[in-house]
């Protein structure tokens, strides 16, 4: 074929053929925003086809999921979050050990309480260590919220974590061994992932969809749902929104639970605000991840109460749980 009989034009047959495809990008254009197809192909950490879900709308017509995730974590004494990184070479490191230690003996209740109180929803990110370490504090919070899913967030968090590029089958034996004591401490087949300091790999996602995983809370970059599809099986994604969560926004960014409050206020809000602007606008979602060192505190407390009571009022919003959000997708 010579160069210049690329640029002839099209007849008969191929042109109707390429505009019958023209035509329907066009229409399917119309009826989803470009972000949505943003969410389909390759996905770039994994090399897997991920494709996105769309749900119309959630139960009662609300067009916002959103699950806040409690993250119960064991880290080790000497280990973990650092709120005072200029006394972190002390020994003893008095301060960032209290502020660990405050969160396991006080936060976590606390929190569970208010969820409780507000009989809110809540999704409890569980490290398969933290109930053999901390029993009564584990018991209180399961008392409080016996029905909270259980998503697996590995062994611990800081010496025991994902065994990262070692091979397909230490990552399975790391999942499986997370799966069997999170049942064998608290009686739960727990079904969600949610990798040590978001923290995976191609090995990882293909290692939770062969142990019996089917979501999981690794994805930040979407407003939607996605299907990952692994050699050996499909995986859930559920957005789990970088800014969304508190540790790295009190952490990293040194904001105090008011600040946070309002971020969230202002991330959920918009989202509804969106879907009332454009009805035919498919349902959103959202996991919120929460710390007990941040909103555990009374502050933090404080201002998570009231985002809550802000959020049950909205009718564009719906709190829910992530095995909630799994069931009405109708992808449980």
């Amino acid at each position: 074929m010579r160069e210049g009989d690329f640029f002839k034009p099209l007849v008969g047959a191929a042109a109707r053929e390429i505009g019958f495809i023209a035509g329907m990008a066009l229409l399917l254009a119309a009826q989803f925003p470009a972000s949505t197809f943003a969410q389909g192909g390759i996905d770039r950490v994994t090399g897997f086809a991920r494709d996105p879900v769309h749900v119309a709308a959630w139960p009662a017509g609300k067009k916002v999921a959103v699950s806040f995730a409690l993250f119960v974590e064991e880290f080790g004494f000497g280990q973990g979050p650092v709120f005072r990184p200029d006394l972190a070479t002390r020994n003893p490191d008095l301060v960032n050990e209290a502020f660990r230690q405050y969160a396991i003996d006080w936060g976590i209740a606390r929190v569970g309480r208010l969820f409780k109180e507000l009989d809110v929803p809540l999704s409890i990110v569980l490290n398969a260590e933290f109930p053999g370490a901390h029993a009564s504090v584990w018991k209180e919070l399961r008392a409080a919220l016996p029905n909270a899913p259980i998503v697996a967030h590995g062994m611990n968090n800081s010496n025991h974590i994902l065994p990262l590029g070692r091979g397909l089958a230490e990552q399975k034996a790391y999942v499986r061994a997370t799966l069997d004591l999170i049942a064998g401490t608290t009686g739960v087949k727990a079904t969600g992932w949610s990798s040590p300091s978001v923290y995976a790999d191609g090995d990882t996602m293909q290692a939770m969809a062969a142990e019996g995983i089917t979501y999981n809370l690794d994805q930040m970059d979407s407003d939607i749902i996605s299907s990952l599809k692994t050699p050996d099986g499909s995986l859930v994604l559920l957005p789990y929104p970088v800014v969304t969560v508190d540790m790295g926004q009190q952490l990293a960014r040194m904001k105090t639970p008011v600040e946070i409050e309002a971020l969230w206020l202002d991330y959920v809000l918009e989202l509804a605000r969106e879907a009332r602007a454009d009805p035919a606008r498919e349902a959103t979602t959202v996991v919120i991840g929460i710390h007990p060192f941040v909103i555990g505190t009374p502050d933090g407390a404080a201002a998570l109460r009231r985002v809550l009571v802000r959020l049950k009022a909205d009718d564009a919003v719906w709190l829910t749980d992530t095995d909630a959000i799994l069931k009405a997708a109708s992808l449980k």
